[in-house]
Parts: structure tokens; sequence; C-alpha cells
């Protein structure tokens, strides 16, 4: 079984301001023991090519990607060959489906914001391979669940993803595949549903920790510690997931 990461954004990023480099995260995932790596920038699929070789000398694979916005929406779209970066409608994406191989992955589809799929995953579900368990949850706050019981009744597989703005957020919510180390063989082993979660719920401390980094810049560390005590009040961290601008990295608009 792989270790993988699908959604993650570097300073590349041309939406979000993301203070580590490419080559810094490749490090970071290696360190923690993955074996495969998406790199899927806002808008924009990132060259790869650069970091092969850096990257495989970590042992890690890497998977070329995007953070597509279609329609208003947020899809992750990964190991297409071309054109994931040109789409702007569902009716682009089937299109690109039609005539490319690749994985299509909801993101953080029931976050409560604009910019995530909510009722368009619904819409488009023919459309989509998985969908996310994001990272950015706690055992009180967990805007996950709806997804995986939407993902449960269409028979879609769900990863675990960190949507990676940070460092730190790498190694609480990834993904284990039973494929052979390669780009390809990793997304086919997706779509054929070999794949598990391993998932940990932030404490109260980890999440609002994240969040002063994401929306504010205060940086406190690298890693995440073991989890503590549940948030006592769901309502105590919902309105920092889901009330910020979409810049600087909000983990539930990106």
């Amino acid at each position: 079984m792989l270790k993988v990461e699908f959604h993650t954004h570097t300073g590349d990023d041309p939406i979000d301001s993301i203070p580590h480099s490419t080559l810094d995260l490749i490090d970071r995932a290696a360190d923690l023991g993955y074996d495969a790596l998406a790199i899927t920038l806002h808008e924009k699929q990132l060259d790869l090519r650069r970091f092969e070789a850096h990257a495989a000398d970590r042992g890690v694979v890497l998977i070329p990607g995007v953070e597509r916005t279609i329609e208003g929406r947020h899809v992750l779209l990964l190991n297409f060959r071309r054109g994931a970066d040109e789409v702007l409608t569902f009716a682009d994406l089937a299109r690109l489906k039609s005539r490319e191989r690749g994985l299509v992955i909801a993101p953080h589809p029931f976050f409560p914001h604009s910019t995530c799929l909510g009722a368009d995953l619904e819409r488009h579900a023919d459309l989509f391979d998985a969908v996310e368990r994001n990272a950015m949850y706690t055992r009180a706050v967990d805007f996950n669940r709806r997804a995986e019981r939407w993902a449960a009744a269409h028979g879609k597989p769900v990863v675990g993803n960190g949507d990676v703005h940070r460092l730190r957020q790498l190694g609480t919510t990834y993904s284990l595949v039973d494929a052979a180390p390669d780009a390809n063989a990793i997304c086919e082993a997706v779509m054929a549903g070999r794949v598990q979660v391993e998932s940990r719920p932030l404490s109260c401390v980890d999440a609002a920790l994240i969040l002063s980094a994401l929306l504010f810049g205060i940086e406190t560390g690298l890693g995440v510690r073991d989890t503590g005590r549940a948030c006592p009040k769901r309502g105590a961290l919902a309105p920092s997931i889901g009330g910020w601008p979409i810049s600087n990295g909000d983990i539930s608009q990106s």
C-alpha cells in the first residue's frame, strides 16, 4: 500500500500565498513516509519535470494535477495529459473525460462556502471518480460526514487529503492506495476503489494554529501535535472555517 496525498499547494500557486516551495513539500512528504504526492495549484497545472529527479531521489512519485474552478466550484483534476487547466464548465469537464484518462476528485464538497461543490456534486455525479475526506476537522466539527454518506450512496471511493497550504497540515489525513508506484497506476487504483483513508481529527488547539497560519500568517512550528480534547461546541470553529475570504488559503475554500 502506498501512502499518498492528492491535494497540495506550494509557492508556485498563482492564487494563494504559500510559504513553502515545491521542493520543501517534496522533502517534508518524504520525511513523513509518503510514496506519492499530487501538486494541485489553483487554476494552474505545474510542470513537474524539473522536480521529478529530486522527488525520485526522495522516493516520492509526483502526480500532475490542478484545483480548477469550474462554474464557481473547486474540482481536483489529476493526471490528465493536457487540457485540465482549460476547463471552465462541467460540459468542458465531460469533454475532457471523454478524450483523456484522468482522476476527478470532489474536494471538501460540503464545507460551508460557495466555492465548494454542494448540490453540484449531485447534479454532476457521473463526472466524479472519488470524494475527499479533508483533514481540516475536529471531533466536534466535521463537514466530511455528508460527503462520506454521499460517496457510499453513489458507490464512489473516498480519499484522504490534507489540502496542504502549510507543511504542518501533512500527516493527519491521507490515502493508502493498493498500486504500483506510478501516477497512472495510482489513479487507476483509486477509480477501482483500491484505496483506504487514514485519518485522525485535529485538536482544537491544532485547528486554531492552522487557521492562524492560513489566515494571518502566524507560524508556530512545523508539525501538528497529537489530538487532544475535542472542541466543546460545533459553533466555536464553524464560523472560522466558512466565513473568511477566499485569499490566503482558507482550508474550506481552497
